[in-house]
Formats: structure tokens, C-alpha cells, sequence
């Protein structure tokens, strides 16, 4: 049977640069069937699925279902709620948990505040192990429940106290799919052996590399930029590195830019021509980084889902990673003051 994931896998279409993009992630327990749009069709109460969806609109935090690996009887709705906060831009990560009788307690929340980074003393600090959420929503994408599921369950069976099923990373063509909090870095093509590593690492404040996708906190160019420093420089402490501009290049050797990376999820440039990123990025000891980015259409065309037309997603392709002179003007690693870290 061919599906998007194994196409993907086939076509080798690399992993860099695709990760969903969130500084703020808002995760609700909720067991039973999800359907394709969770929020909203699920036992959650679908009108507050969608009073949360968009309290959350333009705010930097992205909101998912989660439930424990296993079996997922249509069964009546859970007593409570377990309820986590994690926060990714490093130097400023938290993760933070609370058990909740009424969902609707989260409409109390500061939307804006917990997408700078600000947790306003919801729940306490999460303490055990990293959470390790694998995308397991098979009415998405069958890859999604066929691969996932198998491996959110290999997890549990083996002890993994942190290991849930999220509905939704995006990146179905990349199954199995996780993403990893508190430093909220994302994952794919993943089997059992590789996660322990990477949560070995994260115990430890450490990234790996391999199969990663990029860190939530950044947009598309950002993710690739970031992990090329990371290979080049064997930095992999998870606080290290933060992108601290990302600009549209006016020539492919990225030297000066204008414009921003918001728009970084199409396939390119008009007529399909690569557009070119200049990103920045710094190390907490000072030391910076101007890394070219190319955003190209992936081809030959390839199903982006299971079922889907052929099309032509982006791909992230690093060009360049220059060290920058400690003389040059430009942002640095710098962690506000005012923002609530722990």
C-alpha cells in the first residue's frame, strides 16, 4: 500500500524546517475518538472547542487534544482533565501542569500572555520526565494512526512515563511524528530506539539532532538555520542557540535582507523560484551566526496526505552558515527581564 509516508520516505525530502510552528503549547486530556478537527469534534464540548481556537488565533500558542496510548473506546467524558503549558523560545522554556474538573477553566487564561511567554501562575512546574507526544489522529491521516500508534504504544510498554498521543504536529508525510516539551522540539520518522535517545538527551538539556525537524518556537527558515549551526558546531545544549532575525535575502548569498519569515510556509518564490532567507543566529556566549537559507518547491509533485492531490510542499535548504565578527551590528541573544521562566 503507498501512502504520503512512505513516498516521503522514498523521495528522501528532508525533515529540516518542518516542524509546526508554536512559541506556546496548550495541551488538553481528552480520551476517546478524535475526529479530523479535534477541537471541535471530539467528547470535548465543541463550542468550546471553538471559543479556544480562537482565543488562541494569532497569539502564538497552538492548542491540542492528548490521551494516554491504548485502546480509545467511544466511553463517557473523564471526571478531570490533565492540562499542560509548555513554553519554547530557549533561555525562557517552562513547562507547566495542572488537573482540571471543568475545561472551560482554560478560557480564563491570558492567550496573549502565554505566547510571550508569561504562564501567569497557572498549574505548577512539571517535574518528571519530558513530555513525548506522538501524532497518532488517524481521521487526518491514516499514516498518522498506522505508524504512530504503534509507537506512542512501544513507549508506554516500555515505561516511558511522558509518553501521549496528540492529535495533531502537521507533517503527516513524516509519520511517525512526535514532538518533544519542555524545549519543544519536533521529530520525525521515528522508531523506539531513536525517541530513548532523544529523551536521554533532553533529561540531560541536550538536543539531538538526528530526525529532527526544527524547534517550534521558530518559523520554517528559522528551524533549518538553527539545526545547520547545531551540525556545524556540535553545539547541542537546548538553551544554546535562539534565531534572533530572520529576513527575506536580497541576493542568494544572504548578506542583507528585508521583510520577515511570517509568510515562510508556501513552496517558494513567484513562477517557482527559490525565495532566499538571511537568519541570525546567536549563542548565549555571544557568538553569531548568518545562515542562507533557500525555500524551494520539493519535486518531483508528492502527496502531501494520504488520499490528497499531488503537490509540491517547501522545502527548507540550507545554502551557508557564516560566523559573524563579534565587531558586526545586529540582534543578540538576549532574554527579556520582564518574562516568567520557571
Amino acid at each position: 500500500m503507498s501512502t504520503c509516508a512512505t513516498a516521503s520516505r522514498d523521495l528522501s525530502e528532508p525533515l529540516a524546517g518542518t516542524a509546526a510552528t508554536a512559541r506556546t503549547w496548550l495541551l488538553l486530556e481528552q480520551p476517546g475518538p478524535w475526529g479530523a478537527k479535534a477541537l471541535t469534534s471530539s467528547h470535548l464540548d465543541p463550542e468550546l472547542g471553538r471559543v479556544l481556537e480562537k482565543a488562541a488565533q494569532d497569539t502564538g500558542v497552538r492548542i491540542a487534544l492528548i490521551r494516554r496510548p491504548g485502546r480509545h473506546a467511544d466511553c463517557q467524558a473523564t471526571a478531570r482533565h490533565r492540562v499542560y503549558v509548555g513554553h519554547t523560545v530557549p533561555g525562557r522554556t517552562w513547562l507547566r501542569g495542572a488537573e482540571l474538573d471543568d475545561p472551560r477553566q482554560l478560557l480564563d487564561l491570558d492567550f496573549a500572555a502565554l505566547g510571550a511567554g508569561d504562564h501567569g501562575g497557572f498549574g505548577t512546574p512539571h517535574t518528571g520526565d519530558p513530555l513525548v507526544l506522538v501524532c497518532t489522529n488517524g481521521k487526518r491521516d491514516r499514516c498518522c494512526a498506522l505508524l504512530g500508534r504503534p509507537l506512542a504504544a512501544a513507549l508506554t510498554d516500555s515505561g516511558t512515563e511522558g509518553a501521549w498521543e496528540i492529535t495533531h504536529l502537521g507533517g503527516h508525510r513524516f509519520s511517525p511524528t512526535l514532538l518533544v516539551l519542555p524545549y519543544g522540539y519536533a521529530y520525525g520518522r521515528m522508531d523506539a530506539p531513536a525517541v530513548k535517545e532523544i529523551l536521554d538527551a533532553a533529561r540531560a538539556g541536550r538536543v539531538r539532532t538526528e530526525g529532527c525537524r526544527g524547534n517550534s518556537a521558530w518559523e520554517r527558515p528559522g528551524q533549518a538555520a538553527e539545526l545547520a549551526v547545531r551540525e556545524a558546531t556540535g553545539e547541542d545544549a537546548a538553551d544554546a542557540l535562539r534565531v534572533v532575525a530572520t529576513d527575506r535575502a536580497v541576493g542568494t548569498d544572504g548578506a542583507d535582507g528585508v521583510g520577515s519569515a511570517n509568510q515562510a510556509g508556501g513552496a517558494g518564490g513567484a513562477g517557482g523560484e527559490a525565495t532566499h532567507w538571511a537568519v541570525t543566529v546567536a549563542h548565549v556566549d555571544g557568538r553569531r551566526w548568518r545562515v542562507t537559507v533557500a525555500q524551494e518547491a520539493s519535486l518531483p509533485p508528492r502527496p502531501e496526505s494520504c488520499g490528497a492531490a499531488l503537490g509540491s510542499p517547501a522545502r527548507m535548504d540550507v545554502m551557508a552558515v557564516r560566523p559573524l565578527p563579534e565587531s558586526a551590528d545586529g540582534p543578540t541573544y538576549e532574554i527579556p527581564a520582564t518574562v516568567t521562566s520557571k
